[in-house]
């Protein structure tokens, strides 16, 4: 007889088979160029192009990519949820994916609405979105929906501070004077104990000039975007509003 063990099970649950794929192939082989000094991103060297890029080019691994990212969605959203909301507000989920984000929170909040905004090419279903949700394809580098809230989950640590002040900004843009930006990334904590945004921060490093962040950091970054950070909480989503 056979049976899974605690780690194996996760391969059944959503997104683990593709993330295992992805670790196995283009994730490992980016990382062999890894060095004590590597300071910008060893993958276009390899790859012979940026990671999006070439992401693009590979539909394939695109769809891996997409499916991996819009994997376990339940925590986040549970937290999400646990927010105050007002009744018909508007929440953007800025590189979106699939909206599987969205579709998680408004089955717990029905009385908001949605909008995804992710590339064209971005492997979706938008009949799974259902009524509440709208599909905008777009980048976040030249512009986003207005809202009442913007959603940013694992975005901003794909970028270096350059570029990930540019999506901040083009966000705030768009924003009303009322919305709220809520970040779910990792914030670094002070020592040197293991922790795994530590070995993200490695990955993000490879893939493309990435990081994952502290809390000085993450203020730094927000304020220099016209954001003022409201809160750093545990296991929660950063929150910001405009400045």
């Amino acid at each position: 007889m056979f049976e899974h063990t605690e780690h194996s099970r996760l391969l059944v649950e959503p997104g683990w088979s593709e993330f295992a794929h992805l670790f196995g192939g283009v994730f490992f082989e980016a990382t062999t160029d890894l060095e004590a000094s590597t300071s910008e991103a060893p993958f276009p060297r390899r790859f012979g192009t940026g990671f999006w890029e070439w992401l693009a080019e590979h539909p394939t691994q695109r769809a891996a990519f997409d499916a991996a990212m819009a994997g376990e969605r339940n925590r986040p959203a549970e937290r999400l949820a646990a927010l105050e909301w007002r009744d018909g507000e508007v929440v953007v989920d800025v590189g979106g994916g699939n909206g599987a984000l969205l579709v998680e929170l408004i089955q717990r909040r029905p009385e908001l609405r949605g909008i995804v905004l992710d590339l064209p090419e971005t492997v979706r279903d938008e009949a799974e979105l259902g009524d509440r949700i709208e599909f905008v394809p777009g980048s976040f580098f030249d512009s986003v929906p207005e809202g009442d809230a913007y959603v940013l989950s694992g975005i901003l640590h794909d970028w270096p501070d350059e570029d990930a002040a540019r999506i901040l900004r083009t966000m705030r843009a768009a924003a009303p004077a009322h919305a709220r930006l809520l970040i779910n990334e990792s914030v670094i904590r002070p020592g040197n104990d293991a922790d795994g945004a530590k070995w993200l921060d490695l990955l993000m490093l490879v893939l493309a000039g990435g990081r994952e962040r502290d809390e000085e950091q993450w203020r730094e970054l927000l304020e220099a975007a016209g954001w003022e950070p409201v809160r750093f909480p545990d296991g929660g989503p950063i929150e910001a509003r405009p400045r």
